[in-house]
C-alpha cells in the first residue's frame, strides 16, 4: 500500500522560507509524476509544482519554489522561498503511476495517491 507523508510545514513571516518533504512508502519513483498541490481556505486545490520527466511550476511560484526528488530516500521536496501570505494553505504531496505532461501535472486526477497534507501559514 502506497503511503505519502508530508512534513515541514509551519508558520513563517512574509519573506521567509520553508522546505517541505514527502516520504513515499511502497512507491517506485522512476520517472513517474509526483506533484505538490495546495488548498487555501475557501479556494480550490491548485497545482504548485510537478516533477517527473520534466519539472513544472505554477506561474505564481516560479522563481521562488523549487521541487526536487531524492529517489534513494524515496522523498520529494518543495523548497519555498520569499513566501507571501498568498502562499498560505494546506500543501499536499501526490504521486502518479504514470508519466505526466506539462499540462497534466497540475490536474488532480492525474495522481493516484495523496498525502494527508501539511499546513503552511505565512503572516504579513
Amino acid at each position: 500500500q502506497v503511503q505519502l507523508v508530508e512534513s515541514g510545514g509551519g508558520s513563517v513571516q512574509a519573506g521567509g522560507s520553508l522546505k517541505l518533504s514527502c516520504v513515499a512508502s511502497n512507491y517506485r519513483f522512476g520517472s513517474n509524476c509526483m506533484g505538490w498541490f495546495r488548498q487555501a481556505p475557501g479556494k480550490e486545490r491548485e497545482g504548485v509544482a510537478g516533477s517527473g520527466i520534466g519539472i513544472y511550476y505554477a506561474d505564481s511560484v516560479k522563481g521562488r519554489f523549487t521541487v526536487s526528488r531524492d529517489a534513494a530516500k524515496n522523498t520529494l521536496f518543495l523548497e519555498m522561498n520569499s513566501l507571501t501570505p498568498e502562499d498560505t494553505g494546506i500543501y499536499y504531496c501526490a504521486a502518479s503511476l504514470t508519466y505526466c505532461s506539462s499540462r497534466a501535472w497540475r490536474m488532480s486526477d492525474a495522481y493516484n495517491y495523496w498525502g494527508q497534507g501539511t499546513q503552511v501559514t505565512v503572516s504579513s
